[in-house]
């Protein structure tokens, strides 16, 4: 993959500045992919340029800078930002009424959700700044929530992948899939802590109806 080898070649002449930069410029929409960049990123730790664990944490402050930026771009300015000609082409008629539509069927959880929806992630951070949708704060504990799940992923894949590269690009071609088991993950997990939470609860209450019984 050019894009790939392109960008490694770029980070290991410059560093974590570097990926932390384009990360940022990526949060702007640039037609730059955020899961590459983190590969890439990955790829130079495993090929002992950088520190992986460093790397990690140069993605999530990277990618939250961005994404940051962003919402308060629309916080701050509104709909006058679409007078703004890179604003304008980021969000189209089509892709706002496509993040629109995501906000019915998600809410809130639209932040966190956005993570995994590449090219409609900075409209949609745009458009809740710009609606006032969600508070700075819901946005950021949501988005950095994603970010600290999503980030590792790819670095870490580009890391074990760094000195085989058949393999490295065949898990890229499979990034679907690779959300998809992420994702399931946070679900199981999430049922989890519910169903355990609810069988506490259960357990406490029945705990003392049988204290009540015996007095």
């Amino acid at each position: 993959m050019a894009l790939l080898d392109t960008l490694v070649s770029f980070f290991t002449a410059n560093g974590y500045v570097a990926v932390f930069v384009v990360l940022m410029i990526c949060g702007f929409g640039l037609p730059i992919p955020e899961d590459i960049t983190l590969v890439a990123g990955g790829v130079i730790a495993g090929l002992g340029y950088a520190n992986v664990n460093v790397m990690c944490a140069v993605g999530i402050v990277g990618v939250l800078a961005g994404d940051s930026i962003m919402f308060m771009i629309g916080s701050i300015f509104g709909e006058r930002a679409l007078r703004l000609r890179w604003v304008a082409y980021l969000l189209t008629p089509r892709r706002y009424a496509r993040v629109q539509a995501k906000f019915t069927r998600y809410g809130n959880r639209l932040m966190f959700v956005a993570r995994f929806l590449p090219g409609l992630r900075s409209p949609i951070f745009l458009t809740a700044g710009m609606t006032g949708r969600v508070s700075f704060l819901r946005f950021f504990l949501l988005d950095g929530f994603a970010a600290l799940i999503s980030v590792p992923v790819w670095v870490y894949l580009g890391y074990y992948g760094a000195q085989n590269h058949e393999w490295l690009l065949t898990w890229l071609h499979r990034s679907k899939t690779i959300v998809m088991i992420v994702l399931g993950v946070i679900f199981v997990l999430v049922v989890r802590y519910f169903w355990r939470r609810t069988a506490r609860r259960r357990a406490l209450l029945r705990l003392r109806q049988t204290r009540r019984r015996r007095r």
